[in-house]
């Protein structure tokens, strides 16, 4: 049966999908240490919040949501198309401690507070996870707690991204050792973590499709990973060509995602281009890749409605409204 949501997740999770079926079509941007280093060296403050700005303004115009981060994204943020849902990203970009021991920091003086008073109908919180990584998976467990009930309080959603890494300093997670393990990892992440409070994941593909390209496998694996999740779930493109994202999305829509929350598959080129090929690109090549996904979540993924309903109304209902 449906978990009914309070007024702002729910009307969050509404403002972020597409008006014509209740699934998402996310177009993500959150990038910062990654992005400079598609840059050019010495690029500017003002140059990277205008790059991000012209690529998210013309991708808002289709997208069903835009997701964006603090430090170059205020200025996109406020002059993309008003259709579009908003999420903010709450995480500091990467993280601390060693590649097999990865934690995640928190922005500061950047709460959920600030973010529901900047307008965004979400929040979106990565975190490096490994359900086998011991006392640092109950700490990450607790924090993600504790980050859920903090955006609450201001009734926002949550998006939760657990990102997967390999304990093994020597086994790299692009590796053939690596892929064999992937499966279970992201499946056993998304079984505990759709359960910390979280009103959505923003999961990886649970195959490595550089290793496998068995489509009946694939649909095995995304069947098995929406069992797991007690709540909706949407695929992000993990840096992946749109040609490699856009048959994952068909197969994991079709066994139950919600849709995708994809960037560089979509935008990835944009970046480094001069402002005049920026927009041909943006107005033809990233426009079709997004129109062709939309259309995959449109008509085969599964509506996060399954998982939650409305809050009902009464003629008191705002008196106790928290």
């Amino acid at each position: 049966m449906p978990i009914t949501l309070t007024p702002g997740r729910y009307r969050g999770l509404k403002s972020t999908s597409l008006a014509a079926r209740d699934v998402f079509g996310i177009v993500a941007f959150d990038q910062r240490g990654s992005y400079r280093k598609m840059m050019p060296e010495g690029a500017s403050y003002e140059m990277l919040a205008q790059v991000k700005g012209e690529i998210i303004g013309a991708l808002s115009k289709e997208a069903s949501a835009i997701l964006t981060d603090p430090t170059y994204g205020l200025n996109a943020a406020m002059e993309m198309n008003p259709s579009a849902g908003l999420l903010l990203a709450l995480e500091k970009s990467g993280y601390s401690g060693d590649a097999s021991y990865r934690k995640t920091e928190l922005i500061p003086s950047w709460t959920p507070e600030k973010i529901r008073k900047a307008g965004a109908s979400a929040v979106k919180f990565m975190v490096y996870y490994h359900p086998e990584s011991g006392a640092l998976a109950e700490e990450l467990e607790g924090l993600i707690r504790r980050v859920v009930a903090d955006c609450h309080q201001w009734d926002l959603p949550v998006f939760l991204e657990p990102m997967s890494y390999s304990l093994d300093p020597a086994v790299s997670k692009d590796s053939a050792d690596f892929a064999a393990e992937r499966p279970s990892v992201v499946i056993e992440t998304a079984r505990r973590l759709s359960r910390s409070g979280a009103d959505a994941l923003k999961l990886e593909f649970p195959l490595d499709i550089k290793f496998n390209q068995e489509r009946a496998e694939w649909q095995e694996a995304c069947a098995a990973l929406s069992e797991a999740s007690a709540v909706p779930w949407v695929l992000l493109s993990a840096g992946v060509d749109f040609e490699q994202f856009k048959p994952q999305a068909q197969v994991a829509c079709e066994r139950g995602a919600s849709g995708f929350l994809a960037g560089r598959a979509i935008w990835k080129e944009a970046a480094a281009m001069s402002s005049v090929a920026r927009a041909d690109f943006l107005a033809k090549t990233a426009r079709d890749r997004l129109r062709e996904l939309l259309d995959i979540a449109a008509s085969s993924a599964r509506p996060w409605t399954d998982f939650y309903s409305a809050p009902q109304s009464s003629e008191s209902w705002y008196e106790d409204y928290n």
